[in-house]
């Protein structure tokens, strides 16, 4: 090897070094989607400028309750404890998937779903930060998320078609990233898991963004990821309206570089595809059915926000939050995403959260990290034996 040959592979290792790792970024993305979570719950179903005058400018960090010390009895925000650093059913369902996770240590499927995710849900009482009382995680989910328990535990219905029925939301998109983190640095691998998982909870444009929010999720964990390779990475996968709602609203994001200027061109370019309609607490006739040709909300702004970033976490959030409207979810989904890319979160807002919410934010990315190297080890093991007996047919001359 010639010196300068050397030189470049030294500077090539140390660059690779600098990088966050698989560690990093598990970390950074869970812990970053709660921290989003918890920072949009208490302004969700607002528009930006109801949220400005109620805070009397943008939001920066961690805020209290809408209706301040009424919200155990204020409509439509009562019994829950929105604000303070709570986290809501987003981070709820995200550490349930990745109990999932951990007990099966495989690829999971809606079966998986049916098996291990529901029973948690229904039997093993949980601190809920929203409630202030250790209960139930199914007395804290939304309808839409009731549904996996009303279908898979007492219609018995075949995991793979549950889904079909359901109002179609961001419910199963909200806590996939999981499933990208497990597929890192694979998108294709981490969308077809989300889709076959989600089936049992959502159908349509609903599952369609589980499956692009787990491959947005695993694109960013790739070394040298940014956000235009995130997005190059969904338009790739994604169908119909969902393709079509992140193609417009990204390129509406790549004219901005501040989210105060984005809100309203990133609502206008979502609003076609968007069936919720104007008034998100008034839905619209054709609010939340299937459709081919409509997209949720959230993933596509989610994505415009973190191109708007250009990757910074606290510049992506913020702007998740200050959209108003399902931002909770909008800055869960953008949290992980920059979070994935290696963007720290502010450690602040991280303990907040964290003593706020009586959660360690920090063990479900142990946890999950564990995992993935071990489902990765497994998929090696099995493309393997596959190269093999492919290669014993006179397919293929072996590799190896």
């Amino acid at each position: 090897m010639t010196p300068k040959e050397s030189k470049g592979l030294k500077e090539e290792e140390s660059s690779s070094l600098s990088l966050p790792g698989l560690d990093d970024r598990i970390t950074g993305a869970l812990v970053g989607a709660a921290v989003g979570d918890a920072l949009g719950g208490p302004v969700e179903g607002y528009s930006p400028d109801q949220i400005a005058e109620r805070h009397g400018g943008r939001v920066h960090g961690v805020v209290g309750p809408w209706h301040g010390d009424d919200w155990r009895t204020a409509r439509p925000i009562a019994p829950y404890h929105k604000g303070d650093g709570h986290v809501t059913d987003d981070t709820l369902m995200t550490h349930a998937l990745i109990r999932v996770y951990a007990r099966v240590r495989d690829h999971l499927d809606a079966y998986a779903i049916a098996d291990h995710l529901v029973p948690d849900l229904m039997t093993n009482p949980r601190w809920i930060p929203e409630l202030e009382t250790e209960t139930l995680p199914l007395h804290r989910l939304f309808l839409a998320e009731k549904w996996l328990v009303t279908r898979l535990a007492h219609a018995h219905a075949d995991p793979r078609e549950a889904g079909v029925g359901n109002i179609v939301n961001c419910g199963a998109a909200m806590y996939m990233a999981p499933v990208g983190l497990v597929n890192a640095a694979n998108p294709a691998a981490a969308y077809a898991e989300a889709l076959d998982i989600a089936g049992a909870h959502q159908s349509s444009y609903g599952r369609e963004a589980a499956g692009v929010l787990a491959a947005a999720v695993a694109a960013a964990a790739t070394p040298g990821a940014t956000p235009d390779s995130v997005v190059t990475a969904c338009l790739s996968l994604a169908k119909d309206g969902t393709r079509e709602a992140i193609e417009k609203v990204c390129e509406t994001a790549r004219d901005h570089s501040d989210f105060e200027s984005a809100l309203r061109p990133l609502r206008a370019a979502v609003a076609p595809y968007d069936t919720v309609g104007p008034d998100y607490r008034a839905p619209s006739l054709a609010a939340r059915r299937p459709s081919r040709l409509h997209s949720i909300e959230e993933l596509p702004v989610a994505l415009g926000m973190l191109l708007v970033s250009g990757g910074d976490y606290r510049h992506a959030v913020l702007g998740a939050v200050n959209y108003g409207r399902d931002c909770d979810s909008i800055a869960t989904m953008a949290g992980a995403l920059a979070g994935a890319l290696g963007s720290p979160v502010p450690e602040d807002w991280a303990k907040t959260v964290a003593e706020a919410s009586r959660l360690d934010l920090w063990e479900p990315a142990r946890t999950l990290t564990e995992v993935a190297r071990e489902v990765f080890e497994r998929d090696v093991r099995r493309r393997r034996a596959h190269e093999r007996a492919f290669t014993a047919l006179g397919g293929a001359a072996c590799s190896d």
